[in-house]
């Protein structure tokens, strides 16, 4: 599914992922956790493809097809999704035109038809209920006066609705009570299957006690250096990342 060799990036000329080598299969979900600073946005910020996220070396492949040369829109609509740490507000802009008009975007670039305006309603109530969102809330202007959690809720909102092949979770769990990190949890395993993957980025184990992680890596220096169970993510909340940090 996603596989990342030996891939080096450098933000403003300066080099943040040093290397880094990962593989998420097909039906798996993994974890990555670290220290701040060590290059996890970075990670997710180059896979999807911002701007000025510069891959100088390495490989980064989707279902074995080279994605390093693709616009952002383009890898979403080959299927990957990102659920931003900070999610931003957009005034002026409907919160359902928005949805929709993301959705066919994505529909049109894999040859599919658009998703009428009566089945796209029935679908976004729907899913809204999932996520603990309000009629009112999709109403307003794109996340335009939402609380952090709120904001964390429509990007689970939008992954439910795009049901994407590939998605990344930069620390949606940031800000989130016992509450909405269920509603998390819920998504992530009502989405888990044998072709679709997940790469959770976070700081704490908390979230993984609802989302179950087949692996579990540590990010430090710019690299993956250590990797193992879900176990490990327990360890680390005993003993921190200072061994880590001195092994990069």
């Amino acid at each position: 599914m996603l596989k990342i060799d030996d891939l080096h990036v450098a933000v403003s000329g300066a080099e943040i992922l040093k290397g880094l080598t990962l593989e998420v299969p097909a039906g798996e979900v993994h974890a990555i956790m670290g220290p701040n600073g060590s290059g996890k946005s970075t990670l997710s910020y180059a896979v999807t493809g911002r701007e000025n996220y510069e891959a100088t070396s390495g490989g980064l492949t989707l279902d074995g097809e080279d994605i390093l040369g693709l616009d952002p829109d383009q890898r979403a609509a080959k299927g990957l999704f990102l659920s931003f740490q900070h999610p931003m507000e957009i005034p002026g802009v409907a919160t359902m035109n928005f949805i929709r008009t993301s959705l066919n975007a994505q529909r049109k670039a894999r040859g599919e038809g658009e998703i009428s305006a009566a089945d796209f309603l029935k679908l976004i109530r729907a899913k809204a209920k999932i996520v603990g969102l309000t009629d009112e809330k999709l109403k307003r202007p794109f996340n335009v006066g939402f609380s952090g959690g709120e904001k964390k809720r429509m990007e689970m909102l939008q992954m439910a609705i795009f049901e994407p092949r590939f998605a990344i979770m930069d620390e949606t769990d940031s800000g989130l009570d016992i509450d909405a990190l269920r509603m998390v949890g819920d998504v992530v395993n009502s989405l888990r299957g044998s072709r679709r993957g997940f790469l959770i980025i976070t700081h704490y184990q908390r979230l993984l006690d609802y989302i179950k992680p087949d692996r579990v890596h540590v990010l430090a220096g710019g690299r993956i250096v250590k990797s193992g169970g879900p176990e490990l993510a327990k360890a680390l909340e005993e003993s921190g990342y200072e061994q880590f940090i001195e092994a990069a």
